[in-house]
């Protein structure tokens, strides 16, 4: 793929955008377009038809999404399908009018189901039921699935999806009641810390095991499926369907995580688990060597991405005054 292809970042101002936008830039694209809320509403379809006409993009790729931990998930259910659906359709389909070479959607690894066997292999999708914590969001991200794989089938276009395992790292969302695990126990440890507290309490039993991702090895795997050419990617994936795992296929349970965290940040109090909150899905763990054939393997150890994230947390939380 030449640098000079002019590649549309939607979400160019999340944690996974800005990443993306990161790294292509480090690799010499030099055609990025982006567009903030105010000048784009992607809920819209007639904006995007619009803005889509005038730009005509190469390349889209997905970053933007509504996004949240549980407790977001288990509020706002209907913001929550409603758009990512809006998101993902309006834009997969105006690639399609438009011509776009490619386009790159996004997921998450909630696709999978609740129980679905470990590691789980990109052929686990709607084998049996998801976690009823995420379920609209999951949903809207299988939709997105199809979609790129329909119109695959059905007019030949060239969409991939890449489902990574739980991200984290710069620009992260460290809202008090709405982010994810990770975000939510730096800041709840730093506070702690700050505050000379006894003891940090985390949700749940501390007993389900998670995988996560550094942000910047997302960008860099989306940029290495960019680029894989069609007939190396199909020897792989079947043309019409498919998507492609993204993780660094180990996992850590709750409890270590939380311990990990605690070291990062320099907290010298007691762990204590809330039993009476939810624990989620017991185990997400991404079988990763379908990508891992495809030439790309996560690069960021937990220790180094979680020294980064709170570096970047006190570079850039201005609370912390």
């Amino acid at each position: 793929m030449n640098n000079d292809k002019k590649i549309f970042i939607a979400g160019h101002r999340g944690m996974v955008g800005s990443a993306i936008e990161r790294r292509l830039t480090f690799s010499g694209f030099t055609n990025l377009l982006t567009a903030t809320r105010d000048e784009l509403d992607l809920t819209n379809q007639q904006s995007v038809a619009d803005w889509m006409a005038a730009n005509k993009p190469d390349v889209v790729i997905i970053a933007a999404a509504k996004v949240g931990g549980i407790h977001a998930n288990n509020t706002y259910p209907a913001q929550f399908i409603y758009e990512n659906l809006m998101i993902e359709s309006h834009l997969i389909h105006e690639a399609y009018v438009q011509g776009c070479e490619q386009l790159i959607l996004l997921g998450s690894s909630c696709i999978y189901p609740k129980f679905a066997k470990q590691p789980m292999s990109e052929s686990e999708l709607l084998q049996g039921s998801l976690e009823p914590t995420n379920e609209p969001y999951a949903v809207a991200k299988i939709a997105g699935i199809k979609l790129c794989e329909s119109y695959n089938r059905q007019y030949g276009c060239d969409f991939r999806s890449l489902m990574p395992t739980n991200l984290y790292g710069p620009h992260d969302n460290y809202h008090p009641d709405n982010s994810h695990v990770i975000p939510a126990m730096l800041q709840r440890f730093h506070e702690a810390k700050l505050g000379g507290d006894a003891s940090v309490t985390v949700w749940g039993t501390g007993t389900p095991k998670r995988e996560f991702l550094y942000v910047d090895d997302l960008a860099a795997a989306c940029e290495h499926l960019m680029r894989t050419e069609k007939d190396t990617l199909h020897q792989y994936v079947q043309p019409m369907q498919g998507h492609i795992n993204v993780g660094t296929g180990q996992d850590v349970t709750i409890r270590e995580l939380a311990e990990t965290i605690k070291a990062v940040v320099g907290f010298e109090g007691e762990l204590v688990f809330d039993t009476d909150k939810p624990d989620g899905t017991p185990r997400k763990l991404l079988d990763v060597s379908l990508i891992h054939s495809l030439g790309w393997q996560a690069e960021t150890s937990l220790n180094q991405g979680l020294a980064k994230a709170y570096q970047w947390f006190l570079e850039n939380d201005v609370r912390k005054k």
